[in-house]
């Protein structure tokens, strides 16, 4: 079942990503990665040193996927606005990863340029050192916050077509809720949502931090 083909890093990755996509997370062992790769299971640690690696190679190949380019002549909300929906769109196209992002975004090499990045805007923009921790925090809890939901909890989603049965004297903002979440446009509420963040984000720059 071997071959003599050699895979490189991003090779690798993507079979990896394929089987997550595929399956979910649930699917992604080391045997089915292989088989994604034509190779016998024993033959993938030639190439990753266990699962850890593996999940840091994955990572590394989306953050790969983020231009980090900005227009620096304008206003340091556009230029996060524009880095975080790139960010928002990449995870998005892969949703099932989301779990591992976090835990590793920082053991790849394009994590930390785009961390990087998010702290030169703030930096430029006038936030503090501590400013800029908590924003930078602010930031990514709002971003992987909103995919999740969009991902699991959002009430247009099939599973909560159950509120269709639930009683209108009862219950009539969630059902008017869930109707209007069908014909909302997730993008726009996104960013709407946003614009409210770094509305917070702009007042607190103004302010001393907190010793």
């Amino acid at each position: 079942m071997a071959r003599s083909t050699s895979f490189s890093d991003t090779d690798v990755a993507k079979a990896a990503l394929t089987v997550i996509d595929r399956g979910g997370l649930s699917a992604f062992t080391m045997r089915n990665v292989a088989s994604e790769l034509g190779v016998a299971p024993m033959s993938l640690y030639r190439y990753v040193r266990n699962r850890e690696h593996l999940e840091e190679l994955i990572v590394e190949l989306l953050m790969s996927e983020v231009d980090l380019t900005v227009p620096r002549r304008s206003s340091w909300r556009r230029q996060m606005t524009i880095l975080v929906e790139r960010v928002r769109v990449v995870l998005e196209t892969h949703p099932q990863v989301l779990p591992l992002a976090l835990p590793h975004r920082l053991s790849s090499g394009n994590g930390l340029r785009l961390s990087e990045t998010v702290y030169g805007i703030l930096f430029d923009a006038g936030f503090t050192g501590a400013q800029r921790e908590r924003a930078n925090r602010v930031l990514m809890v709002y971003l992987l916050g909103s995919i999740q939901f969009e991902l699991y909890g959002s009430l247009s989603r099939t599973g909560t077509s159950g509120l269709s049965k639930l009683s209108v004297d009862e219950h009539p903002l969630l059902i008017e809720a869930s109707r209007q979440q069908r014909t909302t446009d997730a993008s726009k509420v996104f960013l709407s949502g946003l614009n409210v963040v770094l509305d917070g984000l702009e007042k607190s720059r103004r302010t001393i931090s907190p010793k």
